[in-house]
């Protein structure tokens, strides 16, 4: 009896190799905000660190600022659409209950060679998704992917709720993510977590099955905050120890942009310094799947990020959804 061969599946890391982002024009500042409900802009400041947000124009759809984020990340990439295999978007706000707005913007990109789908897991959404197109790459299936975080927020806001209104906004960002055969750089560790248990403690009060409507955003602020805090840290010392890194070995944190809070309870928690986190919700707000790409996007584009760093991104959202992600750059 002869013995079958066995096969010997190649195993590719998945590399980063470029991003892009995009913020609509319309912005709307804590000043602003003031003249509409019961705030201030020193009241704003302080409890979330948020100054201002951008805002969707009426026409403008999220599989627009979905596709202008991703169009600037191929481009970038110096690739062209059609090499471009997959398309994953995170997003909890999507043009239609169907198609998936992911097959939207692979229509507007020209992306003919791609399969796209929809993931959604609220505000850790991306984490979620390049975790996916991760898995795809490592096993060969895909080559080139493109994953993007895009939510207009605004759409599900109560703008009458100064407890919820002030906190988020809209915007996208894509980043390109390529196989490599050098085993020093891209992914080198991923998780992800879900507990719907606590999913009450931040939810839509209306859906297409339950109430045939969106609804507004509804937040437990407390529970949101410890829950935040506790998991996101827990996730990161988690995924380092996959990675046989410790929290001493990262060079940048790009957290999900929730509120400057928030995340500078996380650094004190895994006592991180401060410099090493990258913040930008004081200008994007709560952009929820967008928001980690927008962070990534800013920190490259001000040089922070160099090769060689261990950057770790995290996220936690309404689900509970939570993850990491750890990159060598």
């Amino acid at each position: 009896m002869v013995t079958p061969k066995k096969i010997r599946m190649k195993i590719f890391n998945s590399k980063i190799i470029s991003q892009g982002s995009y913020l609509p024009v319309k912005i709307i500042t804590n000043f602003d905000l003031e003249k509409t409900i019961d705030t201030t802009n020193d009241w704003i400041v302080e409890r979330t660190g948020i100054n201002q947000r951008h805002i969707a124009a009426i026409d403008e759809m999220t599989s627009d600022i979905g596709y202008f984020s991703a169009k600037i990340a191929i481009e970038k990439a110096g690739l062209h659409p059609e090499n471009i295999e997959m398309i994953i978007l995170a997003t909890t706000t999507p043009d239609l209950t169907f198609p998936s707005t992911a097959t939207i913007i692979q229509a507007k990109l020209g992306a003919k060679n791609a399969f796209a789908f929809d993931v959604q897991a609220v505000c850790a959404g991306f984490v979620y998704a390049l975790n996916i197109a991760n898995n795809f790459i490592k096993i060969g299936q895909v080559k080139n992917a493109v994953v993007i975080g895009a939510d207009t927020l605004s759409r599900i806001v109560d703008w009458k709720d100064r407890n919820t209104c002030v906190l988020f906004g809209d915007g996208a960002g894509a980043v390109v993510l390529s196989a490599t055969e050098d085993q020093d750089c891209g992914i080198i560790a991923t998780n992800i977590y879900s507990d719907g248990s606590l999913s009450d403690i931040l939810k839509t009060s209306g859906g297409v099955s339950s109430s045939q409507k969106a609804g507004f955003i509804q937040m437990h602020g407390k529970e949101v905050f410890k829950h935040a805090v506790d998991k996101m840290a827990k996730s990161v010392i988690d995924v380092l120890s996959k990675a046989d890194l410790k929290v001493e070995d990262i060079d940048w944190l790009i957290p999900h942009q929730a509120n400057a809070r928030i995340l500078l309870s996380v650094a004190k928690k895994l006592n991180l310094a401060e410099e090493k986190v990258i913040m930008t919700v004081a200008n994007h707000a709560n952009t929820s799947a967008a928001s980690i790409p927008l962070a990534l996007d800013f920190a490259m584009q001000n040089n922070k990020i160099k090769k060689g760093d261990i950057v770790v991104f995290e996220a936690w959202g309404g689900g509970l959804t939570w993850g990491a992600v750890v990159i060598r750059w």
